[in-house]
């Protein structure tokens, strides 16, 4: 039988910093759920609590109030069973492309795999973004969208079951972020991962997401959920279909009113 349980579930999470001027509430009364082998990106205001999401998440922070549930369990402290990956790489100068990959699993007990296991799928890892003749090369050998590739396969060496992208391509090219766009929805496929994605791009959102949730301001409740209206297999032209073009500019307007620049009736019509 298929096991039809989210693998994210977020049950009223709210959550608030304490700071030197006093309380910052940040996340209120947050609710979403993501299914085994989902693909859910969060957008919103800069400041609304996104980065603070992906935390909840991972377990680096506790809710002041709800509960974060990964895998059936409530999330209490990180976890093994999630990867990372973040808009800088930070990989490790001294350690060739594929020893970076093989790095967590230095540090994560249990995976169950031998070296000779290991250095096998870094490998199939590194064949599927295209960096198999680049497996002994150092980090600064390689261009950032190469860095970024490879610290894909790295957060994903370990078979984890989530894995969560904070604006893992911002800092790229236009033409090499559309091409990781690319690569990252092929290895999700092919992997089988559970993701959520933060970013700040409509469009990326929306070709490697099934489900695209809207984050009000400060302090941040899901304001709006898209469906999106595209298959398993994906190109860059789907962004040009008419119900995609649709998709974005209401996306937009979503933004537009949780940054209080355009009436929420307005959005609605």
């Amino acid at each position: 039988m298929t096991n039809t349980d989210p693998v994210i579930s977020i049950q009223g999470v709210s959550h608030t910093y304490a700071t030197d001027t006093g309380p910052l509430p940040v996340l209120n009364d947050i609710y979403f759920d993501i299914a085994p082998g989902g693909f859910t990106a969060v957008v919103g205001p800069s400041g609304c609590g996104k980065s603070t999401l992906t935390k909840l998440v991972s377990g680096l922070l506790k809710p002041d109030a709800g509960t974060v549930i990964l895998d059936g369990k409530p999330v209490t402290s990180p976890r093994p069973t999630v990867g990372m990956a973040f808009q800088n790489p930070v990989l490790l100068e001294w350690r060739s492309i594929l020893r970076n990959v093989l790095l967590p699993l230095e540090i994560v007990r249990g995976h169950g795999l031998s070296k000779a296991q290991a250095e096998q799928r870094a490998s199939e890892l590194l064949d599927l973004v295209g960096l198999t003749s680049f497996e002994d090369k150092r980090p600064s050998e390689l261009s950032g969208g190469m860095r970024q590739r490879a610290s894909l396969c790295r957060a994903l060496i370990h078979q984890p079951s989530v894995l969560i992208l904070d604006e893992p391509f911002g800092a790229l090219d236009a033409f090499t972020r559309e091409d990781l766009w690319q690569i990252m929805f092929k290895l999700r496929m092919e992997q089988g991962v559970t993701c959520l994605l933060i970013t700040h791009d409509l469009r990326e959102s929306v070709f490697l997401a099934d489900q695209v949730l809207v984050l009000s301001d400060r302090p941040a409740k899901v304001q709006y959920s898209l469906d999106v209206p595209l298959g398993s297999e994906r190109s860059i032209e789907d962004l040009y279909r008419p119900e995609i073009v649709d998709c974005l500019a209401e996306l937009r307007r979503q933004i537009q009113v949780a940054q209080g620049r355009q009436p929420a009736q307005e959005a609605a019509a």
